[in-house]
């Protein structure tokens, strides 16, 4: 089955693919592990580049450096960015802060972060969920009080994704103990060298450093630190948490490995099985399914709102995603378990691929909890899709 594009979309998709695979350089495409120093410069080095080509936050409004692209060339862009291996420009501050302070923020705040964000001068992190309100993230409990011309922060934060690399955070607070739960959050933004900001490590079932926990002890920051309205953090967050789940479904880069675990299964022989084989036609079949339910959603998605099935592409890309990286494991075999199979040295003789496919399976079983649990997203499907 060939995908239908014009002749203005093929050369679009030419244009993205040359650039990602000839002026990204190798050495930012092949391994680089999440968390460490090493992935840092890699990630920054990247977005500069390209956001130096217009091409770090294309849903941006254009005067703050987005692109008028169609929802088709956007997710051409997304797909063929992945499939070269590039690393995806920060999430934090693409499509989570970057859109909030564009569509929220005052006229000042905007001057001072959104340049910024864009071009990644300012690393951005998350401060959302907590130890008691994750999937139910309206009854968090870090409160903000307002003295003088500051607000006061006290209250735990966790699962904050890499942000040991972190300049800033934007914190969800309740302002307002006194009205329904989600009708009294604000969101504010706060250095996270500021005075009575601890940051905590969590380390990961793939022996990473990639989530922490945040702790705010009379925590000041200016009250022009505050996102938009008081007390509308909420609504702020429900846009952010849409944006989040742009790209969710990572066709793209799942493509791209399952490509790498049939050429790795061919050297060895292992494709010879033929239970492996089915396996592989398998998923390369549900995955074009996926990429043509991915070119259907942004083919209608006009008009701003969400398709219903989006909610399918979460669901079956991170599933797909979790099988492909399964099958890595299978592949490599013993080369890829056994003990400190995560920091074997990068002089080893073991492929880089084979050190990190246990790691990396292990890592992506979170891949059906973040932007919307699976469970929910079944949920979604049944309700919005079968009308059940």
């Amino acid at each position: 089955m060939q995908l239908q594009l014009t002749e203005e979309e093929r050369a679009f998709r030419e244009e993205m693919r040359t650039f990602f695979n000839d002026e990204v350089p190798k050495e930012l495409r092949d391994g680089i592990g999440r968390g460490d120093e090493q992935f840092k410069e890699a990630v920054v080095k990247t977005q500069q580049l390209l956001n130096a080509k217009g091409l770090a936050v294309p849903s941006w409004p254009e005067e703050y450096g987005g692109q008028d692209w169609t929802p088709l060339q956007k997710h051409i862009w997304h797909e063929e960015m992945q499939l070269a291996g590039v690393i995806p420009p920060l999430a934090f501050n693409a499509n989570m802060i970057g859109p909030v302070i564009a569509n929220f923020g005052s006229d000042e705040m905007k001057e001072k972060f959104l340049a910024k964000t864009a071009n990644l001068d300012i690393w951005w992190c998350q401060g959302f969920s907590e130890p008691n309100a994750g999937s139910d993230l309206a009854s968090l409990s870090t409160k903000a009080v307002r003295d003088g011309d500051d607000w006061v922060i006290n209250g735990q934060k966790t699962w904050t994704t890499l942000g040991q690399h972190a300049d800033w955070i934007f914190v969800l607070c309740r302002t307002n103990p006194d009205v329904k739960k989600q009708a009294g959050i604000s969101m504010i933004l706060c250095p996270m060298d500021a005075e009575g900001v601890t940051l905590r490590p969590i380390q990961l079932i793939d022996g990473g450093h990639e989530v922490n926990e945040v702790f705010f002890e009379d925590v000041r920051v200016p009250a022009e630190n505050l996102v938009g309205e008081e007390n509308a953090g909420w609504t702020y967050a429900k846009f952010l948490l849409g944006n989040e789940r742009v790209g969710v479904a990572p066709v793209g880069a799942t493509k791209r490995n399952l490509a790498i675990a049939k050429e790795k299964a061919q050297e060895t022989g292992a494709l010879d099985d033929p239970a492996l084989q089915a396996t592989i036609v398998d998923l390369e079949n549900e995955l074009l399914a996926l990429e043509l339910t991915a070119l259907r959603v942004a083919a209608n998605s006009d008009g701003g709102k969400p398709h219903p099935a989006s909610s399918v592409l979460k669901l079956k890309g991170t599933v797909l995603q979790q099988a492909v990286s399964e099958l890595l494991v299978d592949v490599f075999g013993p080369l890829s378990v056994g003990s400190g199979a995560a920091d074997v040295a990068d002089g080893s003789d073991l492929p880089a691929l084979a050190r990190t496919a246990t790691p990396t399976y292990l890592n992506l079983r979170k891949a059906s909890i973040y932007g919307g649990s699976n469970e929910v997203q079944r949920q979604i499907i049944a309700g919005n899709i079968l009308g059940l």
